[in-house]
């Protein structure tokens, strides 16, 4: 009989695994694992149709913008508290009072800042104002307030501080410090134009009070007239305050020194106390003064043109000065003829 050897079949299963073919029965036990894999959120919303989808995406988008309005219109966003820093001459109660007027619908969470510093600082005093948030229920407001330099003589007679930017601040009040000397001249118009205009007669105001004060003569200036900043004029403070000094668009500095000195040798004249004005002309200083209802002025340069007179009267003959019944008047009534005298001191008289 032949005898039949049976292979071992560990060889076939070996090979079966090498070749990567390993095949495993699937789990049919029904395990809660097997179960959750098959009903995942995933797996749920692709049955869902896409109209379906799309009003559960308009659902969802409402109730987030209605709940963002309950919170943010809650009382736990209403205005509690403003703190105002910065202020110095504006009053923090009105710039918190307009802050809270503005916030009292929309509370913090929903107050236009932009549209609030705007509002502020359209405030007279007011150069810039930030607004910010401080959650649940503050603000905070930042001021930077316009610096006052100047004070200006209105045409109503009040004096009125005003900026470099030529904004009028309010007025002047009687414990503010007094100034070297005020403006004259001031267009009081209003709009573009006019704040130009104002701007250049601030920056020749420091001008002169940054030449004057250099050399000491602030002291004797009471206001400058700068209707036109080319053409200077100035009223002088205490004992001259009748007196004024026509610059003209001379240097500030040496102008008015020379102006002065001519001034302070005339005034030792007999005529010194009746002086109106100094006019510092181009190579020649003029001094006006006033006999009555006349108004002579006196050249103090020894080649100067005749001199210039208000209420001028022509030259009378010998004849007409001797008849007493003269329609000029007499001597005494009519002006003084002007007479040209030696410069006090050569170098105040010739400009270069």
């Amino acid at each position: 009989m032949k005898e039949q050897v049976i292979a071992a079949r560990v060889a076939r299963r070996s090979a079966t695994q090498q070749k990567g073919f390993a095949q495993r029965p699937a789990r049919r036990d029904g395990s809660p694992a097997a179960r959750t894999r098959s009903l995942s959120p995933r797996a749920v919303f692709a049955y869902v149709p896409k109209a379906l989808k799309f009003v559960l995406a308009i659902l969802i988008l409402v109730t987030l913008i209605v709940g963002y309005r309950v919170a943010a219109s809650a009382a736990l966003f209403q205005v509690q508290n403003i703190d105002v820093t910065g202020t110095s001459r504006t009053s923090a109660d009105e710039i918190a009072g307009l802050t809270r007027r503005a916030t009292a619908r929309t509370g913090v969470w929903r107050a236009d800042l932009s549209a609030i510093s705007n509002e502020l600082s359209r405030l007279p005093g007011v150069r810039r104002a930030v607004v910010t948030r401080v959650l649940p229920d503050r603000l905070r407001v930042r001021v930077t307030e316009r610096v006052p330099i100047a004070v200006v003589r209105t045409s109503a007679g009040h004096f009125v501080w005003v900026d470099d930017e030529g904004v009028m601040l309010g007025e002047m009040k009687p414990d503010d410090r007094m100034p070297a000397f005020f403006i004259r001249g001031w267009n009081e118009e209003g709009g573009e134009d006019a704040r130009k205009e104002n701007v250049e007669r601030v920056q020749k105001y420091l001008e002169l009070l940054h030449a004057w004060d250099a050399a000491g003569l602030s002291q004797r200036v009471s206001e400058v007239t700068l209707y036109d900043t080319r053409d200077v004029r100035v009223q002088l403070a205490g004992s001259d305050s009748q007196i004024e000094v026509r610059l003209h668009s001379r240097e500030p500095g040496p102008g008015m020194q020379i102006a002065l000195q001519e001034l302070d040798t005339y005034k030792q004249t007999p005529r010194g106390s009746s002086i109106t004005y100094v006019d510092l002309q181009k190579e020649r200083v003029v001094i006006g003064s006033s006999s009555g209802n006349k108004v002579t002025a006196e050249s103090t340069s020894s080649n100067a043109a005749q001199p210039l007179t208000a209420n001028e009267t022509k030259p009378k003959s010998a004849a007409n000065d001797n008849r007493p019944n003269a329609a000029a008047g007499t001597k005494n009534d009519r002006a003084k003829e002007p007479q040209s005298r030696k410069p006090a001191a050569a170098p105040a008289l010739r400009f270069r």
